[in-house]
């Protein structure tokens, strides 16, 4: 279960984040996460009490925001969204695709007071 790790991961740029400034709470933690991310939503959820617990973030609320996966096709040119990392283009069915959005992992905002 790596969302163990990822949730480590984001209390500590919370609390580096929160040692460069005066203020000494954080209100809110914005999450930015695509849906290519490799992330279970649902572990995660599981594992963020056990995560924040006793650190800047255990009163914080959490705000995720879902980015969906887009692919462009390197064939046809076309922009489609993904389900799945090997789906293929729906317009000529090639395999060949750049991801374009959906992979994001990151802290968007902190805010602060």
């Amino acid at each position: 279960m790596h969302e163990l790790s990822i949730a480590l991961g984001i209390v500590k740029i919370a609390e580096q984040e929160i040692a460069k400034s005066e203020k000494k709470k954080i209100d809110t933690i914005e999450l930015e996460i695509g849906t290519l991310a490799g992330i279970e939503f649902d572990a995660l959820e599981f594992v963020w009490p056990m995560a924040v617990e006793k650190t800047v973030l255990e009163k914080s609320q959490k705000k995720i925001e879902i980015i969906a996966a887009k692919a462009k096709c390197m064939d046809c040119d076309t922009i489609f969204n993904l389900d799945f990392i090997y789906d293929s283009c729906p317009n000529c069915n090639s395999h060949i695709k750049a991801i374009l959005q959906g992979k994001e992992l990151r802290v968007k905002a902190l805010q602060v007071s």
